[in-house]
């Protein structure tokens, strides 16, 4: 009875926080302000935390990101902060929505042939601020839905430029580095991972504009792309949402620049070079258009894809040592730290403490309420979120992140979308382990753990040993992991908001320019 109790009494106090977010009275300051801030989120895909100069211990190899390493010293260095899921859709929706893959739908990875998207019963971020007044624009991959009511411009964003999916989902007449290499579109071969039938499109608002696109220049066009929003919006007087989405780092590497030379740290380093650059030339363009009212939040959507080798980042001291002691991979697609502390950084200013750094625990799942609070605007009453507001963190230099954060499976062991994985302060619990591909092709087999396995990250950053579970330390946190975990999965199964995305697919779905030709290639028209 006792029991029943603190579950109701516990999903209660989640309900009260999930529904709406009570601002401080320090946020209240933040949101009265006289002009409406505006943002930028660059979003890096499959990038390590350790690949992040800044976070690198001295001695290290010598940064790759001086730009970002800039921002951290001129901003606040986010070190406890991890992407809402370990693979590309389910992390991409989640921010977005600020709700987990159990609530929006989005679980795993859209295909090509993919009918359908992120719900239509979702409201995005871009929506909402779009509805407030906000121009909205989009650069790069939307990996959400590319046909009809699904696509980036039919969800809020008034502007879009970029892939509708990964960038190996596709081939191109210059294929990149990747792991197997893949052959070019005009000659489709016999390597079953690769995409040959169908050429990787670049799209303009609703129109391909180019297919198969040229992956050498496409940093080029993003970058041009993204000083001509920040310069158009400033000329409109108009608070903005300028979401880049990059295709770094991400297989297939392309560096336009690359030449193979040991010192420098090969392919990888290069396209992380090249990165480092776009995200700086984004800075300085915001810094000369508006500075003191535009914050940049740099993070990435999941872990490195470390059964890529030689193309996959750095997780730093994040090794997941447990498994892969036992052979698998501890990146993306697991629960595994690896899989999802990503480097982020958030620069704002004079609003931001300089050279600033915090622990706090965060997520990806707080970008969406934090960014609405700034700004002034209320999400929808009708739905219930999981993440929570961090301008005190941001602004205020407050440790106040969240209790507990949850980690869902995003292909590796178990069910998609389940929330096998939670965070409580310093410690971890993992119900299930294994089933994901390392690097070599090792997957380690899946493990059920009941009770958890459970690590204090505290002294134990490369979870290699869990705590004992006889030891008195170890029931308390059992408890209280069992506890909340109850109670959130409680709050989902009792949540009418709850939406379900269709994952059918059909051919037709592709995109395709001209399906007169092979890999429907056509000419480039912008």
């Amino acid at each position: 009875m006792a029991g029943s109790v603190f579950l109701l009494l516990l999903a209660g106090t989640l309900l009260c926080g999930l529904l709406f977010h009570t601002v401080s009275h320090n946020e209240a300051g933040d949101r009265t302000r006289t002009r409406r801030p505006n943002f930028i989120i660059i979003l890096a895909d499959d990038i390590g935390w350790g690949d992040l100069g800044a976070n690198q211990q001295a001695g290290q190899s010598s940064s790759q990101t001086p730009h970002l390493d800039l921002m951290a010293q001129q901003g606040m260095r986010l070190t406890d902060f991890h992407s809402p899921a370990s693979t590309c859709s389910p992390s991409r929706a989640a921010l977005l929505t600020g709700r987990h893959g159990l609530r929006n739908g989005v679980t795993h990875n859209f295909a090509v042939g993919s009918v359908g998207g992120l719900p239509l019963s979702e409201t995005t971020l871009a929506e909402i601020l779009h509805q407030g007044g906000y121009y909205t624009a989009m650069i790069g991959k939307w990996h959400l839905g590319h046909n009809g009511p699904y696509s980036p411009t039919n969800r809020g964003f008034d502007y879009y430029l970029g892939i509708p999916y990964s960038n190996d989902m596709g081939c191109t007449d210059l294929p990149g580095y990747d792991l197997p290499s893949c052959p070019p579109c005009q000659r489709p071969g016999r390597e079953v991972s690769c995409y040959t039938k169908v050429a990787l499109p670049l799209f303009e608002n609703r129109t391909i504009v180019e297919q198969p696109l040229d992956l050498w220049r496409l940093t080029q066009r993003y970058t041009s792309t993204a000083l001509n929003v920040i310069h158009t919006a400033r000329e409109r007087g108009q608070p903005f949402l300028l979401y880049v989405a990059l295709a770094h780092m991400h297989v297939p590497l392309s560096p336009p620049s690359y030449v193979p030379h040991p010192s420098e740290g090969g392919v990888y380093a290069a396209s992380l070079r090249e990165m480092d650059g776009l995200v700086g030339a984004i800075k300085n363009a915001s810094d000369a258009s508006d500075k003191e009212n535009t914050l940049i939040w740099f993070t990435g959507d999941n872990g490195p894809w470390e059964q890529k080798c030689q193309y996959a980042g750095s997780v730093g001291p994040f090794l997941g040592k447990w498994q892969t002691s036992r052979g698998g991979g501890s990146a993306k697609r697991t629960t595994w730290e690896g899989g999802h502390r990503v480097p982020t950084v958030s620069y704002w200013p004079g609003r931001v403490p300089a050279n600033s750094t915090s622990s706090a625990l965060l997520s990806g799942l707080d970008i969406f309420p934090t960014l609405l609070s700034l700004a002034g605007v209320n999400p929808p009453s009708d739905r219930r979120y999981d993440g929570i507001d961090a301008t005190d963190v941001l602004l205020h230099g407050k440790e106040t992140g969240n209790e507990f954060l949850f980690h869902p499976n995003s292909g590796a062991a178990g069910k998609y979308g389940d929330l096998q994985t939670v965070r409580l302060g310093r410690h971890k619990a993992f119900y299930i382990t294994g089933a994901a591909e390392a690097c070599g092709g090792s997957k380690g087999r899946q493990e059920l753990h009941d009770p958890p396995m459970i690590f204090d990250l505290s002294g134990d950053k490369g979870e290699e040993t869990p705590l004992d579970p006889t030891t008195e330390e170890y029931k308390e946190v059992d408890e209280r992991v069992r506890r909340w975990r109850e109670a959130l999965l409680y709050d989902i199964a009792t949540d009418q908001s709850v939406s379900t995305a269709d994952y059918a697919t059909d051919q037709s779905a592709a995109p395709c320019c001209d399906p007169r030709h092979t890999a429907c290639r056509c000419l480039t028209l912008g």
